[in-house]
């Protein structure tokens, strides 16, 4: 019945985040919200949902390692599984922006991330507090650094969506996520209890696989439509806005504490060995761009730490 609920967790909880970025994104856009700031903070709010609820609803509920390894298996996946896979089917081109600014901003978030979980095995009021601080200070950046480029583009259709429709797909999407949230831990933790495994290896194996299906799904569907650098971003981000937005309100409702010391010894380590490994596959085989060796020994690394996880 464990094994039910977490499949079915999964599942409601992926149509949960679909729903509420239907409902979102044409209700920004017609509150005459600029595609820049629709673009950074919606979406990327939108599509870390699952992250931030499944984390929310561990904290609250006593399961603090699934809060801490949901964002730290799902940094790996992200960065090794998706972006592996996606180079894989297509060729991937990245711009210098990404490089100077976006790789070493997920570098820093991740060294703070390390600090903070070795300095009281776990995350407090104030370190969420700072993460979501650097988040809104990371916002305003990049909203006024797009000012003068306002090429995000959504569906002409959105603006004909009604409103009624949007609130509609907002509210259903929501409970979707609280739903499938609390459908994915239960079972998650009963898998744990049945079979001996802690719930750190849960989370960052099973859960946080679920929970990057958005992310993987819109970096495939970029590949295949060959636009340039956008998988690599949306992925990168991704993790920024785990770490600063996913963390840090979660550990503001509800400070979160370490069980499994294997989450600061061994994963943080391989989310921090994951952040670095891109910059020497971007310029090492095929200067400017992460192609399918390169994609090779992403998905290899990835099948590494799951292997030896278990």
């Amino acid at each position: 019945m464990d094994t039910f609920y977490l499949i079915i967790g999964l599942i409601v909880l992926v149509i949960g985040g679909e729903f509420l970025i239907r409902g979102a994104i044409p209700l920004a856009v017609r509150m005459k919200v600029s595609m820049v700031v629709v673009g950074l903070t919606v979406v990327s709010f939108a599509t870390s949902a699952p992250e931030l609820i499944v984390s929310v609803y561990s904290a609250l509920t006593g399961h603090s390692d699934i809060a801490l390894g949901n964002v730290i298996g799902s940094n790996i996946a992200n960065i090794t599984l998706v972006l592996g896979v996606t180079a894989l089917i297509f060729p991937l081109g990245f711009q210098k922006r990404l490089y100077r600014f976006d790789l070493p901003m997920m570098l820093f978030a991740s060294a703070l991330f390390g600090v903070f979980l070795y300095s009281d095995s776990g995350l407090n009021f104030f370190e969420g507090f700072c993460f979501v601080l650097l988040l809104c200070f990371l916002t305003i950046y990049l909203i006024r650094y797009s000012q003068n480029n306002d090429n995000v583009s959504f569906d002409k259709n959105i603006q004909q969506t009604s409103l009624v429709k949007m609130l509609l797909y907002i509210v259903f999407g929501g409970g979707c996520l609280y739903l499938g949230s609390s459908w994915l831990v239960d079972g998650a933790a009963g898998i744990a209890r049945s079979f001996g495994v802690s719930e750190r290896i849960i989370s960052v194996s099973i859960i946080s696989f679920g929970t990057s299906v958005p992310e993987f799904a819109a970096s495939i569907i970029a590949a295949l439509k060959k636009e340039k650098d956008l998988s690599i971003g949306n992925l990168i981000g991704s993790n920024i806005f785990n770490i600063f937005a996913v963390l840090g309100i979660t550990s503001m409702i509800q400070p979160i504490h370490v069980v499994d010391q294997g989450l600061i010894h061994n994963d943080i380590w391989w989310m921090s060995s994951a952040a670095l490994l891109l910059y020497p596959l971007m310029f090492f085989f095929h200067k400017g761009h992460i192609g399918r060796i390169e994609g090779a020994l992403l998905f290899l690394f990835y099948s590494t730490y799951i292997i030896l996880l278990f």
